[in-house]
């Protein structure tokens, strides 16, 4: 058991994992972890939140669901945004059979009558929340954060299996029903052999391609890209159904698609039955499915059994563990990535695997490959957690025959020869020539290119081409690229280099936080970027900071620090900003709503709650009016800057320590005030603060 001081900072570690991997999961739809890994995680939180129920914050992942409302404009169109008449809640979940059967138990201890189950496949899509009126399709939205959602009607209209109109009899004036937007695997190998076509990234499994798909703002494209829909769940006033299935009955006689999969068990038996059937079944379904939902049948007894701030007590899921199969390791090649990490990748003797072929599996590392103790030629086991990316989980000895041969990891960088080091505390070795090594340049150059750095319209077969013919060695090359250069590309004419040339100079326009990571500096992923560029402003500022400055960074330790004024003293990378400059890319901040201020220059602030507006704008308003962010209360906090439900930590700790707390509407003031001219007022100063009382709860 941990002790308070030890849970308090594993609960923070553990909230900035879960929330991350949340936006990349809902937002950018590009997971970096299975379902397995985030579950297990979100219930060792649950676990020391139940343990120290004062921790318990507002903002902690288990109180809320993920979000997947658009961060910012799309291609020039944002997405409005509607309240959810009925919150829209995720569902417990769980791999282990026994907290199936306590779920059961649980019911049927507080409902005390007979009841019935509805089994059914979870499918693993989007969730949508389609709203018909006189039975017709009003509106459709997304879950967004489960209060408030992305309307997507236009897109959705094109989805070949919603009915835009209802017909039949019985259909109430005004209902929701809820589903899933899910793309077949037929559709999504369609999709990514285009494009992979078109020298774009694939998406990693039909859940991403589903639900970037359905933020797309050409509604025709979305009809054409596949999709399909399941509805599972009816919502309204005063429904004239007894049972969920009969619910379920009746959408399908209006023309809604609902699923043929389900089953109404009556006992634990009979869902386990269900559970191992489909189990097997679904590795032969032409869709990817991740587990069973078991639903309280009856209405009145779902009504009754409520919900959690999160989940409903009336339903739980059961995930299937990832799929596994056993497979002969061919070979093993030694991959060099742009940051110079030399990573191990097994080639496989093609094996099926959540609805694709499998040929490729990372081995991660040298240290991973000892732990295996594999072999080339060995029978290992292979598996795609979250269906994302094939894993080697383990070697069946008893497989093993006389003719495999160990594995040698390369003491010299398998691409340009140089001797690999290691630093102290990594996993992996590394190539230290940075500038000078072939595939971390052109590893540079895409991750330049990218569409979450500059958003240039281009994939890996052009950088190649233009690696191999001396056109591109540095990011600031590609502003020199004429369209002479490009028509000497392999299959280009004078549409595709002018298409290039164009995306290239609309990234001019691209915000500095994006330039700042498309520079690939080691370490400094997107997050990273922002912090930095919402700290510093502009590159000259940043590029200036000593190792000290950089450490006064929110969320900057010593590693990025050290890497980012290794990357400043180097005269070649001075150099390429300077061209990069001279190009016209965006190297300093813009700052929105008004001239910037320095009403808050020296003073640290430390925020907690829920504000008005997002945590991350709360943060840029105080840097733009020369504040600085902290993470926790020191002697060197100047307030402690709170919104609704502060965390009752922040609030204790500031009260004990005479740190001045004011409110969302204060701050707004203050800032406000400097902004029309007048004086700021210092740490003991003039200015009016709201002192919050801690209250029992809080």
């Amino acid at each position: 058991m941990l002790t308070r001081e030890e849970a308090t900072i594993r609960i923070q570690q553990l909230r900035e994992i879960l929330s991350e991997n949340n936006r990349l999961y809902y937002v950018e739809n590009a997971p970096v972890m299975s379902d397995f890994e985030f579950d297990a995680l979100m219930k060792e939180l649950s676990g020391l939140e139940k343990q120290y129920p004062d921790l318990v914050t507002a903002d902690s992942p288990t109180q809320h669901v993920g979000s997947d409302l658009s961060a910012a404009k799309s291609g020039g169109r944002e997405f409005a945004r509607y309240r959810h008449r009925y919150p829209m809640l995720s569902l417990g979940n769980t791999y282990d059979i026994s907290e199936v059967v306590a779920f059961a138990e649980r019911a049927a201890k507080s409902i005390g009558n007979a009841f019935s189950y509805s089994c059914e496949l979870k499918f693993d899509g989007t969730a949508i929340c389609l709203t018909y009126r006189k039975g017709v399709l009003f509106r459709a939205l997304t879950r967004g954060d489960g209060t408030v959602g992305d309307d997507v009607t236009e897109n959705v209209r094109h989805i070949s299996n919603i009915p835009g109109t209802l017909s039949g009899t019985g259909i109430p004036d005004e209902f929701e029903i809820r589903g899933e937007i899910y793309m077949p695997y037929k559709a999504f190998d369609r999709l990514n052999a285009e494009r992979e076509r078109d020298e774009d990234p694939p998406f990693a499994n039909p859940r991403n391609a589903a639900s970037g798909s359905l933020k797309l703002t050409d509604p025709a494209e979305v009809g054409r890209r596949g999709l399909e829909c399941t509805l599972y769940h009816m919502l309204g006033e005063n429904l004239p159904f007894e049972t969920h299935d009969q619910a379920l009955c009746a959408a399908k006689s209006w023309g809604l698609p609902v699923s043929d999969k389900r089953r109404i068990c009556r006992n634990i038996s009979e869902i386990e039955e269900y559970i191992d059937f489909w189990d097997n079944e679904r590795k032969f379904l032409p869709f990817a499915t991740d587990g069973i939902v078991i639903k309280v049948n009856e209405l009145p007894y779902q009504r009754e059994l409520g919900y959690t701030a999160k989940f409903p007590r009336w339903a739980v899921a059961y995930k299937f563990k990832a799929e596994q199969a056993v497979t002969k390791l061919l070979s093993i090649d030694y991959q060099v990535g742009r940051t110079g990490a030399v990573t191990p990748v097994a080639n496989l003797d093609p094996v099926q695997l959540s609805g694709t072929v499998v040929k490729r599996a990372s081995l991660h590392n040298s240290e991973q490959m000892t732990l295996l103790d594999i072999r080339i030629g060995d029978y290992v086991y292979v598996e795609k957690g979250g269906e994302i990316i094939p894993k080697i989980t383990g070697v069946e000895l008893s497989m093993r025959g006389t003719d495999v041969t160990f594995p040698h990891f390369p003491d010299r960088c398998p691409d340009c020869g140089s001797l690999l080091v290691r630093d102290e505390g990594e996993a992996r070795y590394f190539c230290p020539n940075t500038d000078g090594c072939p595939t971390q340049i052109k590893g540079k150059l895409v991750h330049f290119i990218s569409r979450k750095a500059m958003n240039v319209i281009a994939g890996d077969a052009t950088i190649e081409q233009l690696y191999n013919l001396g056109l591109v060695k540095t990011p600031a090359d590609f502003y020199s690229l004429t369209k002479e250069d490009l028509l000497r590309l392999d299959g280009w004419k004078d549409r595709s280099a002018q298409r290039f040339l164009d995306s290239l100079a609309e990234s001019r326009k691209v915000t500095f936080d994006h330039v700042l990571f498309a520079l690939g500096i080691r370490y400094v992923g997107e997050s990273t970027a922002r912090e930095l560029a919402a700290y510093f402003r502009n590159i000259d500022a940043l590029a200036a900071a000593s190792r000290e400055d950089l450490l006064q960074v929110e969320d900057i330790g010593e590693v990025i620090a050290d890497s980012l004024t290794a990357y400043f003293k180097d005269a070649k990378h001075i150099e390429m900003i300077s061209r990069l400059k001279s190009a016209g890319l965006q190297f300093e901040t813009e700052q929105a709503g008004g001239p910037v201020s320095d009403i808050l220059e020296g003073k640290t602030i430390v925020i907690s709650g829920n504000f008005s507006v997002s945590r991350d704008r709360m943060k840029q308003l105080i840097v733009s009016h020369g504040g600085k962010n902290s993470s926790s209360l020191s002697g060197k906090t100047s307030f402690l800057l709170a919104g609704e439900k502060p965390g009752p930590e922040k609030m204790k700790k500031a009260g004990l320590s005479g740190i001045a707390v004011i409110s969302e509407q204060d701050f707004m003031k203050m800032i406000s005030t400097g902004e029309s001219g007048r004086k700021p007022a210092d740490r003991n100063g003039s200015m009016q603060l709201t002192l919050f009382q801690e209250t029992e709860g809080k």
